[in-house]
């Protein structure tokens, strides 16, 4: 079985503890890490590439020492960051055969990713017994933590329960109680993320109505017309969608020709990517979510970790970042600050067991925003969740967003302890908006 330097760390320490005479020194020239995204398939070109060119950035300036301050000190601890990137695409079955190979044959020292729900929730138990560090990039179901507690498991974004009770505030503050229905695909992430929204419009307007017809096409159908039909005849002016991947583009682009958003407000929680890489195709007015301080709605946001993630993105890739790509990038950060702080306080190079301590209710300053992982025993991130209005700018000849407002974190999440679910059902008792 190959180790991982953090395992080798722990049992250095352990013999250390025992034997006599001075404890070996422990290699820190370099760690492997597991970076696990979509690089084929529908949802690479919206969400996995970004999430790879994120991580890419971000390890080659850590290994360099060339962040801004406070996060200027070169390597994780010390050691240089060689990544071993993994396609997300192929199904649960295989990414657990993934995650295995990485940790057992290849001797990964942690394991970062993981876009789609399914993929987490199904590489999350293996990580328990593999006994893994693992950090969740980007999946957003709350079910992660409220299944049970995670020794080994991280995640550094919000989930879908924030998603939706911000969307619910947005349409309170900007649109109005407005009647709704939705847009979302049949399996339990758009299943969940539908009902999320649903129950906080009936805590947050609640003279707003429901329609009796929301729309549940298949995971990356790719052809809506039916859907766009039925959603047109619907007397419900709002329509909210959860929809990402490829399946975002071309629900724009089939809806758009047929003049579906003259017609009704559309809400997407997850559909930012799209509208960079649609352009001047992507319509104006759809009022657009962030998971987090980042992307087309923090575009210009000046801070100097912020300046300097969208600058250095923009001159590498030629394209400004997208949600991905900050959720990759503050993954890496996370794992580079709790190696630090955890090498400073042993005095060494640190254990697993060591940066686990540190990254359990972890706060930071990120490239969008502040994260503190004050959920799930400190497991789970929370931080604002912000959405907008999608429009044109002439003079830059690129999208921008209008009437932004981010929400914070202990307005949309529900408390330690409870699931979202009960939470919304409850009334959101405790929200602080």
């Amino acid at each position: 079985m190959t180790y991982s330097i953090f395992k080798q760390a722990a049992a250095v320490a352990l013999a250390g503890a025992t034997a006599l005479g001075p404890m070996p020194a422990l290699s820190k020239e370099k760690i492997k890490v597991g970076i696990v995204t979509f690089l084929s398939g529908p949802a690479a070109g919206p969400f996995g590439v970004p999430g790879h060119q994120g991580a890419e950035l971000v390890i080659e300036a850590i290994n360099a020492g060339s962040l801004p301050a406070p996060y200027d000190t070169p390597g994780f601890a010390g050691a240089k960051l060689t990544p071993i990137f993994v396609d997300e695409a192929g199904g649960n079955t295989k990414q657990v055969a993934e995650y295995r190979n990485l940790v057992q044959k290849q001797g990964v020292d942690a394991v970062i990713g993981y876009i789609s729900s399914g993929s987490c929730l199904s590489v999350a138990p293996v990580a328990e017994e593999l006994e893994t560090l693992t950090i969740i990039a980007v999946c957003g179901s709350p079910r992660l933590f409220e299944e049970g507690p995670k020794t080994h498991v991280f995640r550094t974004t919000g989930h879908a329960v924030g998603d939706g009770v911000a969307a619910a505030l947005y349409v309170r503050d900007q649109l109005g109680a407005e009647n709704y229905t939705g847009i979302n695909q049949n399996y339990a992430w758009g299943q969940d993320s539908y009902k999320f929204f649903d129950l906080a419009m009936k805590t947050i307007n609640p003279d707003s109505e429901a329609s009796g017809n929301p729309q549940f096409p298949k995971l990356f159908a790719g052809q809506f017309g039916t859907e766009i039909s039925t959603l047109s005849l619907d007397k419900a002016p709002l329509v909210h969608s959860s929809f990402w991947d490829g399946d975002m583009e071309a629900f724009v682009l089939q809806a758009g020709v047929r003049g579906f958003f003259q017609q009704k407000t559309f809400i997407s929680t997850l559909g930012a990517s799209a509208v960079d890489r649609l352009g001047k195709r992507f319509p104006e007015g759809v009022v657009m979510g962030t998971r987090g301080e980042y992307g087309l709605l923090v575009r210009d946001m000046d801070t100097p970790l912020n300046r300097w993630f969208v600058d250095h993105y923009k001159e590498e890739f030629g394209d400004y970042p997208l949600g991905p790509s900050y959720q990759y990038a503050q993954s890496l950060l996370a794992l580079k600050i709790a190696m630090d702080k955890a090498a400073e306080e042993a005095g060494t190079f640190p254990t697993q067991a060591q940066i686990e301590a540190q990254l359990k209710g972890l706060e930071w300053d990120s490239f969008g925003g502040r994260i503190s992982m004050s959920l799930g025993d400190g497991h789970q991130a929370v931080h604002p969740v912000g959405y907008g209005i999608t429009g044109w700018d002439k003079d830059r000849g690129e999208p921008v967003a209008t009437d932004v407002k981010f929400y914070p974190a202990d307005c949309i999440m529900p408390p330690e302890g409870q699931t979202g679910l009960d939470w919304l059902e409850a009334g959101m008792p405790g929200a602080t908006c």
